[in-house]
């Protein structure tokens, strides 16, 4: 589908990789990027919406220093015909329309060059809301890889004999519909780049939050002592660093208790 495209090379220069695109830019506008550095490439209709909230704060600065990498592939290019078309209407009759294998194939062909054929190493996600619940697990095992391609559904779906081809993960950041994967990709690379080393702050932030250890998180506090007649709790205000352990570990499991107690109850299991 792309043949009368010329396919661009990746150049290494000692720890930094420079990937040129089809678009013109200047160096100072392209973020730096690590050798090796964790990497998604993100299959889309709207390359525009990335990196979106990803170019911002922790992430965004971490991206500027290289610890990650983003790309995106428009699917438009590798549509069919003199409009490019991506999409057809479902086999067998319904509303809307459905995304071509053929199409997505090509896109997802361009994604997996240079990657490894190993899914443990490099995932390749369907944001899709019929997928696997989006856990801080699941989170951690995509940071443990190399990177991974995303691709973002749009219309009422994918065919899904590209799906199988391509032993594509399905995963739902919620029981809702969106009118596309772009949003939901953000979030699960958020929730993914945030673990990976050096882009924190503090470390520890990663372990204390909610869901790290099975349960929500407790409450926080911060200054002022007292906020329309309401203070912090004496126990945080103490300097006894085993009672606030304790107290923020009984909190924990009692907001979990109340407000997730399908978490509760898979402690147990």
């Amino acid at each position: 589908m792309s043949d009368d495209k010329p396919k661009l090379a990746t150049k290494s220069h000692g720890r930094l990789t420079i990937s040129p695109t089809r678009k013109p830019s200047s160096l100072m506008d392209e973020p730096l990027r690590l050798k090796g550095a964790w990497t998604a490439k993100i299959v889309t209709l709207f390359p525009e919406a990335f990196p979106g909230t990803l170019g911002l704060s922790l992430l965004g600065r971490a991206r500027d220093l290289g610890l990650w990498a983003l790309e995106t592939i428009d699917l438009r290019p590798f549509g069919i015909g003199k409009h490019r078309n991506v999409d057809d209407t479902p086999a067998g009759g319904g509303a809307g329309m459905v995304l071509r294998a053929d199409v997505v194939g090509e896109a997802l062909k361009q994604a997996a060059r240079g990657t490894p054929d190993d899914r443990a190493r490099w995932p390749v996600v369907y944001l899709s809301p019929r997928g696997k619940p989006l856990t801080q697990e699941m989170a951690r095992r995509f940071a443990e890889a190399d990177g991974m391609t995303l691709l973002c559904g749009r219309f009422e779906g994918v065919d899904e004999r590209v799906l199988e081809h391509f032993g594509v993960e399905e995963v739902s950041i919620g029981d809702f519909v969106l009118t596309g994967g772009e949003v939901a990709a953000q979030v699960l690379i958020d929730a993914t780049v945030r673990l990976l080393p050096g882009v924190l702050g503090n470390a520890e932030s990663a372990v204390e939050e909610s869901h790290s250890s099975g349960l929500l998180e407790h409450p926080q506090y911060t200054r002022p002592a007292e906020w329309e007649g309401r203070s912090i709790p004496e126990v945080l205000t103490s300097g006894n660093h085993k009672k606030i352990e304790d107290w923020r570990r009984e909190m924990s499991e009692k907001l979990t208790q109340e407000r997730r107690p399908d978490l509760w109850e898979k402690r147990g299991e």
